[in-house]
């Protein structure tokens, strides 16, 4: 039995906007994946999930879960659908306000780089575009497209890194500058977190 100063929730029984707060509220903070894709027509997408997550180092694979609304696939999910690629940039400190500008809701033709004045390129192995201001990106190809619920009301979508690119001054070693990364982690509503703020170290046991 827990203990009596313990609330206990069921998931089944609760609204999905509550059961969202509660594991948002509870899981945190989350790293943001800003991912880029292609559309149709080579229209450039860039929107940020923090349902999102490096799974394995071997094979390299990371992943991200876009949502539906009313039903409908995101241009993200559409567009990685069909293009079978995608990109990661890791947002930092000096790149919050755009990423929050990304995450708007815009028709499917307007391109979030323009929206946000951020520089875009393709990648060296995939044509989706990633952020030139980012510490840091990957590259992607999807191996994974997992539907969850029917009908389906989040997808997670898995990718194999085919290519990381990391700003030269935060390598020490082959091993990444955390402090200097300045990665932004969120947290529930409209809260975010600078990581740096809360870095500490332990040795693991023998």
């Amino acid at each position: 039995m827990p203990p009596s100063d313990t609330t206990t929730f069921v998931p089944s029984e609760l609204e999905g906007i509550d059961r969202y707060k509660l594991l948002t509220g509870l899981i945190v903070p989350r790293p943001i994946g800003w991912v880029g894709t292609l559309g149709p027509d080579n229209r450039r997408n860039l929107a940020p999930f923090s349902f999102f997550t490096v799974v394995a180092g071997t094979p390299p694979t990371v992943l991200f879960s876009p949502g539906r609304r009313t039903g409908t696939r995101k241009d993200t999910l559409a567009n990685v659908i069909a293009s079978r690629e995608f990109t990661i940039s890791i947002v930092d400190e000096s790149l919050a306000e755009a990423m929050n500008l990304t995450s708007g809701e815009y028709p499917p033709d307007v391109d979030e780089f323009a929206v946000a004045n951020l520089t875009a390129r393709p990648g060296d192995v995939v044509a989706a575009p990633l952020v030139v201001e980012a510490p840091a990106s990957l590259e992607c190809h999807v191996t994974h497209v997992v539907e969850l619920a029917d009908p389906p009301t989040n997808t997670v979508v898995f990718g194999e890194v085919v290519r990381v690119h990391v700003r030269s001054d935060l390598l020490d070693g082959g091993r990444i500058d955390p402090i200097g990364l300045r990665a932004v982690g969120r947290m529930a509503g409209n809260a975010y977190t600078r990581i740096a703020d809360g870095y500490f170290e332990m040795e693991r046991p023998d």
